[in-house]
């Protein structure tokens, strides 16, 4: 009987325990598609949007590689911006699938929080440790003085750098 009860209630919380199902339509902004640039924070005054965007796809268009920039204000219903960013980049599908060169940056203001997240094939070259080094040493320190553009500005040309050092 001890057996029986027992199996009984390990099923009950193997069944409780499904995996979280999030419909990714409703917690991420539309695919912009060609956008390298989601100011939806309204971050960035409309001169440095437009050359962020510039610096990216010309540097897409030279390389095949491609980095988008978001700014949100909320990253709901998930904790970690990492992850968020992570799961954006793929439902956006940044970089190419081939070749998963993708890089997205996800900054959200209120939060106080920004993430780099890099497709398989950029993890090669700009490792996680590199982009905490680039948030941390670059970015941040823009960032605490309310120089967002910049921060995100040197932040890219910085990973930039790298990138087109590696092999």
């Amino acid at each position: 009987m001890k057996l029986s009860l027992l199996s009984i209630l390990l099923f009950s919380i193997i069944l409780s325990c499904k995996g979280q199902n999030i419909d990714y339509s409703k917690v991420f902004l539309e695919n912009p598609n060609s956008v390298s640039v989601v100011d939806s924070s309204h971050i960035f005054s409309t001169s440095e949007n437009f050359e962020l965007a510039t610096k990216l796809v010309q540097y897409g268009e030279k390389t095949t590689r491609q980095i988008a920039v978001v700014t949100v204000d909320s990253i709901s219903p998930y904790n970690d911006i990492q992850k968020y960013a992570t799961d954006l980049g793929k439902y956006w599908g940044v970089g190419q699938n081939n070749l998963d060169n993708g890089l997205l940056i996800v900054l959200s203001k209120p939060l106080r929080k920004v993430a780099i997240a890099t497709g398989f094939g950029t993890e090669k070259v700009l490792t996680d440790s590199i982009c905490k080094q680039i948030i941390d040493s670059v970015m941040i320190p823009k960032f605490k003085t309310g120089d967002y553009y910049e921060g995100v500005n040197m932040g890219v040309d910085r990973l930039i750098i790298i990138w087109n050092t590696a092999k």
